[in-house]
């Protein structure tokens, strides 16, 4: 009597079962099984998804303020911002340092409104430390001094 593997049909089942196996084997070697564990490790994202639209709602508040509070060309008077931690003192020496009028003060001692000289009076007034030059009606609520 002759084994199972002995007969031709047999012999090609076995040899199906081989190849299967290896193929699963190799399916399921560490490479492969790496990449299936790394998508089962998603992490978490790291902020919460509504701090993207606060992000988007706080950016595009910066971008329309900026585009608002431009200097129009030819303006004779203008406001200017020096950093908030400067005293009133330190604000009027340095737009006097750039040959700037003062036209008004603000009941914020950082901010100014003035006349700078006719040349190059904004660039002098950036170099004296002012971060922002704005349009002075844009300030009106601060004037109540």
């Amino acid at each position: 009597m002759s084994a199972w593997f002995d007969r031709p049909s047999s012999r090609g089942r076995a040899f199906k079962r081989s190849i299967n196996q290896s193929i699963y084997e190799q399916l399921a070697s560490s490479r492969y099984l790496h990449v299936m564990e790394r998508e089962k490790t998603i992490s978490p994202s790291r902020w919460p998804a509504w701090l993207n639209a606060a992000a988007l709602l706080v950016a595009s508040f910066v971008a329309i303020a900026a585009l608002s509070l431009q200097v129009r060309p030819g303006s004779e008077v203008i406001a200017v911002a020096f950093p908030p931690w400067w005293s009133a003192q330190e604000v009027l020496l340095a737009a006097a340092s750039a040959n700037a009028a003062i036209v008004r003060m603000t009941a914020l001692p950082a901010l100014l409104v003035v006349r700078p000289d006719d040349r190059d009076g904004l660039t002098r007034l950036r170099q004296a430390g002012a971060w922002l030059a704005m349009d002075p009606q844009v300030i009106a609520a601060c004037f109540t001094k």
